[in-house]
């Protein structure tokens, strides 16, 4: 195990080459930003500063605008930066997020700027990019762990649980860090996740009483099936984000690594058309082409999500039994994929109806139905299906227009 953890911590952790490259890029980029600014700094951010980025193109700069001077103009701060990087790059990108920022492409290098308040306290926050230095303190405070927190977030970018994006709502970078901290190495985060129940409580700086915590704080807040304090910020859960298929999904894949360890557990897998209909060859596959709005990427990406869940859950309410499904999105398109046994359903279908008993909803079941019967207690009808082909059903629904508030265009491919 020791080997096989020591040879995926080589291939994922950027060489001196790298790091050289893209913090000169990102440094000469703060050296200009810092030229044009008056009463802010900029500084480098994210899992660069942190010391615990993978082998990735891009790079986050904050830009730290004096606290009691902009303590009143938190909304003011996109404006106050664009104006000063706009002398320095004429075209630079503005994007849309809980505070407008900023994007430079570089080569193969990509920096998105941030404007945010320099904040000695997570109370003192405007916006949640405010803390996000704090957060770097805290990782930093254990740069031995660097190389654990790399396996934690390369398992989960590879077994598609990373990032608490609307549309993920997996495990954050943040919350990789804390839980790599908190068990104290990958390792052990694993065994212990194999074993987590249903809901899990992780307060690293023990902020709170085992049980005080469900007192203390809101009820909206603990409603993930995992519970991460902020370790800066007590009255946080950075874990509110997680679904509960991504904190199965982890739960699923730690057991399996732990059982059978593999470096194909690290390993992110392309998505490829042709692997997956040779996967499926003998079963019926239904490949949709995807084409998003144009909006910002997350609200973009919530909504394909919205469509995929929508055709995944009229499959099942017409009884089409599901082997395998999901969608993969290159952010020009995506593709939504359904595995199904490969037959035709019987032309007609058993509804249940209520016990006999209760004559009122008894009497409008018979209503309804035409051929019924009793058995036990219960009547049951025997109805005509609306679909048999489960590619019918997609045809139907990918052309109505229910589909047109989430996608651009769906077709099969």
């Amino acid at each position: 195990m020791k080997q096989l953890l020591s040879e995926v911590i080589e291939a994922i952790k950027p060489d001196e080459k790298y790091q050289k490259e893209i913090l000169g890029k990102a440094n000469d980029i703060i050296r200009k930003i810092n030229k044009n600014l008056r009463d802010a700094k900029a500084i480098l951010g994210g899992s660069g500063a942190k010391e615990t980025w993978l082998k990735t193109f891009d790079a986050d700069i904050f830009v730290k605008f004096n606290y009691p001077k902009y303590e009143d103009k938190s909304d003011e701060l996109s404006g106050v930066l664009e104006k000063a990087l706009k002398k320095i790059y004429p075209k630079i990108a503005r994007l849309h997020g809980s505070r407008d920022y900023f994007q430079i492409k570089d080569g193969k290098f990509t920096f998105e700027i941030i404007p945010i308040l320099d904040i000695r306290k997570a109370e003192e926050a405007k916006n949640i990019t405010d803390v996000s230095p704090l957060h770097s303190k805290f990782v930093l405070k254990h740069k031995k762990m660097a190389d654990e927190i790399r396996l934690t977030k390369q398992f989960c970018k590879a077994n598609n649980i990373y990032g608490a994006e609307s549309y993920m709502r997996g495990f954050s970078g943040y919350i990789c860090e804390i839980l790599t901290i908190h068990y104290g190495s990958f390792l052990s985060l694993v065994k212990n996740a194999a074993k987590w129940k249903d809901k899990v409580v992780i307060d690293i700086k023990k902020y709170y009483k085992a049980r005080d915590i469900f007192k203390e704080m809101n009820k909206s807040k603990l409603a993930s099936p995992l519970v991460v304090i902020d370790p800066v910020q007590k009255d946080r859960n950075a874990a509110a984000a997680l679904s509960m298929e991504k904190f199965y999904l982890f739960k699923k894949k730690s057991t399996e690594f732990i059982k059978s360890p593999s470096k194909e557990f690290f390993e992110i897998r392309e998505f490829n058309i042709s692997i997956l209909k040779e996967k499926f060859r003998k079963e019926k596959l239904i490949l949709l082409e995807v084409f998003p709005l144009k909006r910002k990427e997350d609200i973009s990406g919530a909504k394909l999500l919205k469509a995929f869940e929508f055709l995944k859950k009229e499959l099942g309410k017409n009884d089409f039994g599901i082997i395998e499904s999901n969608w993969h999105w290159d952010k020009k398109a995506a593709y939504f994929y359904f595995a199904f046994e490969n037959r035709l359903l019987p032309e007609t279908k058993e509804i249940a109806g209520p016990p006999v008993r209760i004559k009122f909803h008894y009497d409008k079941f018979m209503k309804k139905h035409k051929k019924t019967m009793v058995r036990g207690n219960r009547v049951f009808a025997i109805a005509k299906r609306n679909f048999r082909d489960s590619e019918k059903l997609i045809r139907v629904l990918i052309s109505g227009n229910y589909l047109k508030n989430y996608v651009k265009k769906i077709k099969i491919a």
